[in-house]
């Protein structure tokens, strides 16, 4: 399975990285690959105060429709728009098609989710 450490990831299958002040969102290639061909990606609300686990949006594929849950308590304030016309982005590769930036309330709360390895044990 393939795990860049240079983030941390949630059980619900997203990854969250680290840029500036902000935290960039997207799935795991575990997440994109049990999905299968992603077809929709949205309803993402910039603006959007979520808490941790709330639903931010939904990726939808060939085989099933999946909620995308926000990691941590904070303010959506981008969608990736390249996502809109290519969703496929996400299944080509996973860790660089960032889905939504997200500024926490609190940056430390980014310290409570899985390492790599916490991740690979988790599944």
């Amino acid at each position: 399975m393939n795990l860049p450490n240079d983030r941390k990831y949630t059980a619900s299958h997203e990854w969250v990285k680290a840029e500036e002040d902000l935290f960039l969102v997207g799935i795991t290639d575990n997440a994109q690959d049990q999905l299968g061909d992603l077809v929709f990606v949205g309803d993402f609300k910039v603006g959007a105060h979520l808490k941790a686990g709330d639903t931010a949006g939904v990726v939808e594929s060939v085989k099933a429709a999946s909620d995308i849950y926000a990691p941590i308590d904070g303010e959506i304030v981008a969608f990736n728009q390249a996502l809109e016309a290519e969703p496929e982005l996400i299944n080509a590769s996973a860790y660089d098609a960032w889905i939504f930036k997200i500024r926490p309330v609190n940056a430390d709360d980014v310290d409570n989710l899985l390492d790599a390895e916490g991740y690979r044990a988790a599944q």
